[in-house]
């Protein structure tokens, strides 16, 4: 295997790795936003037949937006991850020969590689903002109507 094919296959490595922590990014979203709105539901049903209203709709929100931070620390997880393998890949790309290294610590300190930058990043801001926001108003609007 000469050294164009060995950066070839390191590439396509590398790509697969970026795919899979685009995947894995894209599941937790998902699984957030099906998170928030099956404890919306139950907390609905549960306000219906507790007469109790305002502890609950603490406590369940309390864990909602703990939960969703949660969501938010492990996608950005994935983000930065897959910014690294990025930056890993701009660098194989450029080379005439590898050694099919797959470590990507080497790139923490290359721009939107940091934690903070991934953990605030638009995309993500916008995102979970939206979840907590909502975690809070539509059980505030619901408690709303069920008193008045």
């Amino acid at each position: 295997m000469n050294g164009t094919e060995k950066v070839i296959a390191h590439l396509q490595m590398i790509q697969a790795n970026i795919n899979r922590h685009g995947l894995y990014s894209f599941l937790v979203k998902g699984l957030s936003v099906v998170f928030v709105i099956s404890t919306e539901v139950l907390l609905f049903y549960f306000l219906t037949i507790i007469s109790t209203i305002g502890f609950i709709f603490i406590i369940v929100s309390t864990v909602q937006i703990l939960l969703i931070i949660g969501f938010w620390m492990i996608d950005a997880y994935f983000l930065q991850q897959e910014r690294l393998f990025c930056h890993h890949y701009d660098a194989i790309r450029q080379q005439n020969d590898t050694d099919l290294n797959m470590y990507v610590g080497i790139h923490k300190d290359k721009p939107k590689s940091s934690w903070n930058s991934v953990i605030f990043s638009f995309t993500f801001t916008i995102f979970y903002s939206i979840e907590i926001v909502l975690v809070l108003l539509i059980p505030a609007i619901g408690i709303y109507d069920l008193i008045f």
